[in-house]
């Protein structure tokens, strides 16, 4: 068995009935030309044969007595547990396919068995289908699941029988402590011996964390100093946003919906506001749910606050596990004017980006578990819900592929994430730039907003509002 990172660890300890701790994806796909009617189901059956299964697709978690994976041979898993063929009644919409997957990603999954499942899903308009994958957060960060993609995925339509996910997994799990197996026949005097190795593993981890936490004395702890206490008013600070409807108990039921939009054109409303395409983001976020909260007369005067997951993965590193630290940001929600309320985000962002960027790398998890800790600390409490809010709302850009991929000849035509909530945050807007479009997933809690997809409604049109402000887009001097 492999010991969990603490980093990888929190997201099984915090992990509830209500606020299941997976994250997901949704693929919309076409066929290729001439495809047969048994298309789908001919993709199923092959994938059903790719009974081969990699980390982390084969690990099953042990929280006792340490949090630990334990990997499993192949003829211990069900492929036709994990692997589901799915349909609509045809011909499935936009609002069908939301309910469908909404459902899907309400239920937790299973620790008997590895944390993932596939659902391949036809029916969809345009005798088109879609692909929904959930996984545990522990095993998979954004950027992880994106290079899982980008090598699952093939880059030529015309490529045939590449395996699935789960038959590729991850190239190089990151290094995790390993823990002796059990083994049948082992003595009590043995387990008692490996028992009592455990206080010292422990401890070694502590000093693990003590040596980091010298490293970030005088950097790191001045960027918490500075964080708590900001220099000016750009700075977004932890535990004082202001108190919304996001930010109560929140169940098992979940909505989820999606936007799409050119990322050209994001860039050239980017360039108009001095600003990054995060940032653009972050104002249409702001936009909406300034509106959403209008409408339902409980918005603050005071601009909500983001938490913005930031990867800190070396380049070279496409293992799982978790590898982000976090930021955070203003999203201008106390403002009406589109334009004063770009130039809020990109100063608060600006702010955000410079409380981190003197940190080495190495002492990364150490500063992340500092600034967060207390979070973490309310959400194993049970204390998410109360108190003043760490943030209103978590909002994540992750980079997918920049080229078309496509899955046995079908174009992957949508990427879109799908989210997790825990108590105190009961929306999640992540978005994934993929071959030229910028795909937005809005998860949230049922119970707890009402019409929430009036949230990614709104946030269309407040991309109206920026796009018409930019004007037309400028001439490529190439077809001049």
């Amino acid at each position: 068995m492999r010991l969990l990172k603490p980093a990888d660890a929190v997201w099984l300890l915090n992990e509830r009935r209500d606020t299941p701790a997976h994250v997901g994806g949704l693929m919309q796909c076409s066929k290729p030309e001439g495809a047969p009617a048994s298309f789908v189901t001919d993709l199923v059956r092959g994938w059903r044969l790719q009974a081969t299964f990699r980390s982390p697709f084969n690990l099953r978690p042990r929280i006792v007595p340490l949090p630990a994976w334990e990997e499993l041979r192949d003829d211990e898993i069900d492929l036709d547990y994990h692997l589901r063929h799915s349909a609509l009644p045809r011909p499935g919409g936009e609002r069908e396919l939301g309910v469908l997957i909404s459902r899907l990603h309400s239920h937790p999954l299973d620790r008997h068995r590895p944390l993932w499942e596939c659902h391949v899903i036809e029916g969809l308009a345009d005798d088109r289908f879609a692909v929904y994958w959930k996984f545990h957060h522990s095993q998979l960060d954004g950027m992880a699941a994106m290079g899982l993609m980008d090598r699952v995925l093939a880059t030529d339509g015309d490529e045939r029988d590449r395996p699935p996910l789960w038959a590729q997994g991850t190239r190089r799990p990151r290094r995790t402590e390993e823990v002796p197996e059990e083994r049948p026949g082992r003595g009590l005097a043995s387990q008692a011996g490996s028992l009592a190795l455990t206080p010292l593993r422990t401890g070694r981890a502590a000093l693990g964390w003590a040596d980091s936490a010298r490293q970030i004395t005088g950097v790191g702890l001045r960027q918490i100093r500075e964080t708590v206490v900001p220099r000016n008013k750009d700075h977004a600070v932890p535990f004082r946003a202001p108190r919304t409807v996001l930010n109560g108990t929140i169940h098992a039921p979940r909505r989820f919906a999606t936007q799409h939009y050119p990322v050209a054109r994001l860039k050239e409303i980017a360039r108009a506001h001095d600003a990054t395409i995060n940032d653009v983001l972050l104002g249409l976020c702001g936009g909406a749910l300034r509106r959403y909260l209008d409408e339902h007369s409980t918005l603050p005067s005071r601009s909500l606050v983001a938490t913005l997951p930031v990867s800190v993965r070396a380049q070279n590193d496409d293992g799982g596990g978790n590898a982000i630290t976090f930021i955070h940001s203003l999203i201008g929600t106390d403002e009406a004017d589109h334009g004063r309320r770009m130039r809020k985000v990109v100063a608060s962002t600006a702010a955000a980006k410079a409380l981190i960027s003197e940190l080495p790398r190495a002492s990364m998890d150490a500063y992340t578990m500092l600034l967060m800790g207390p979070y973490l600390g309310q959400l194993a409490l049970g204390l998410g819900a109360r108190g003043r809010p760490m943030h209103n709302i978590v909002i994540s850009n992750v980079r997918g592929p920049a080229e078309p991929r496509y899955v046995e000849g079908a174009r992957v035509d949508e990427m879109f994430p799908v989210s997790l909530l825990f108590d105190g945050q009961a929306l999640n807007i992540t978005a994934v730039s993929y071959a030229g479009e910028f795909c937005i997933g809005f998860t949230g809690c049922r119970d707890s907003l009402a019409s929430m997809q009036r949230v990614a409604v709104y946030c269309g049109e407040t991309y109206d509002a920026l796009d018409e402000q930019v004007g037309a887009p400028a001439r490529d001097p190439a077809t001049a």
